[in-house]
């Protein structure tokens, strides 16, 4: 597998001998680059819930490691099968409820709970399975970024200029990244590449996280405002916008960190193509639509208070949505590791998710 020339950030790993597991903690960068241990089910769920590990992939692989390193533990109490079936089928409703939007979540939670349904043998045989199961999701989520990236590479010609929204990186995967892979890929391959990165409100994940992997990458990035968005688009209008995904329907709308759907209207204005980058993974053949989509409301002082002080009237209502639905008449293209899908979506994403499946099970 091709590696990039600057260090990508390992956003989790396995500890203790595979009871816990470390993460970097992303609510404190880009000042503090800092591991935090996890090794109950609270802390999992906890670290989801609260954005320490945050983008869909990641998440997936969180819930998958967090499986696996509470069934060992439970191992190591020489609990009988039956009993690690039953702990298993808790932890799983409560990973499972952390965060209701992102799809992963629930695809890796139900990979392990078909690995283990699927499985014979002692307690320790069965939590060793639900470990190389969530070693298989994150090794998997790996050479998906990379195959999004050199197909979505190809849609970016020699000093073009990238606009992006949330963070979408090597941060929220386990791999590259999905919408700034092929950013990575084609800097890899020595062509110049600009990056805007939308401030994204109310955590500033573009800000905070966008920014920071590419500059440590020494990729050109700028930041701005979200409400900067539409003046930038007048005036110097991007070439192309990259977002990623936390789920997608059947029929090709997506659901987004919030404010993805206002750039994508500002972007069908302009004229400047609007793709959507993540895999197979993320695409919910069962939500035949963006209304089918359950959208994550989040704590009213994320927006109140933000990062610092009281910002808004402790009297004043808080409208907060995680997400909103992109249509996908707006979206130009979306691009998964089994390349890139035009418009209609509804046969070509429900292919891509039965060959992807059919890979899976064949290797």
């Amino acid at each position: 597998m091709n590696h990039p020339p600057w260090p990508i950030p390992e956003t989790i790993r396995w500890a203790r001998e595979g009871t816990s597991a470390l993460i970097l903690d992303q609510t404190l960068l880009p000042g503090v680059f800092e591991e935090k241990e996890l090794s109950t089910l609270d802390d999992f769920v906890e670290a989801i819930r609260n954005l320490r590990v945050r983008g869909a992939p990641l998440i997936g692989i969180t819930a998958a490691i967090g499986l696996a390193a509470l069934a060992r533990q439970s191992a190591a109490e020489r609990v009988t099968p039956d009993e690690l079936r039953a702990r298993f089928a808790g932890w799983a409703d409560r990973l499972g409820n952390a965060r209701p939007t992102a799809v992963n979540l629930l695809w890796a939670i139900r990979r392990l709970r078909a690995c283990l349904d699927a499985a014979d043998g002692t307690a320790g045989e069965l939590a060793a399975l639900l470990a190389d199961e969530a070693d298989a999701i994150h090794d998997e989520d790996r050479r998906m970024c990379r195959a999004i990236g050199e197909h979505a590479a190809t849609l970016l010609a020699d000093g073009e200029a990238v606009i992006t929204h949330c963070n979408a990186g090597s941060l929220a995967t386990g791999g590259i990244g999905t919408a700034l892979a092929p950013v990575y890929v084609a800097a890899e391959a020595g062509r110049k590449v600009r990056v805007f990165a939308d401030e994204t409100r109310p955590l500033l994940q573009g800000s905070r996280l966008t920014a920071w992997e590419l500059s440590r990458a020494g990729i050109e990035v700028t930041v701005l405002a979200d409400n900067m968005a539409g003046s930038l688009f007048a005036t110097d209008p991007p070439d192309i916008a990259f977002v990623g995904s936390d789920r997608i329907a059947a029929n090709g709308d997506v659901a987004n960190k919030i404010g993805t759907y206002p750039l994508a209207v500002l972007a069908d204005r302009h004229g400047v193509p609007f793709y959507v980058l993540a895999p197979t993974s993320t695409v919910d053949l069962g939500a035949p639509t963006g209304a089918d989509i359950p959208i994550e409301h989040r704590d009213p002082d994320e927006v109140r208070r933000g990062f610092g002080p009281l910002l808004t009237p402790e009297a004043a209502r808080i409208y907060s949505p995680a997400f909103d639905i992109t249509p996908h008449e707006l979206v130009t293209g979306i691009v998964t590791e089994r390349g890139i899908h035009r418009p209609p979506y509804t046969g070509s994403l429900a292919a891509a998710v039965a060959e992807a499946e059919a890979e899976r099970r064949s290797g």
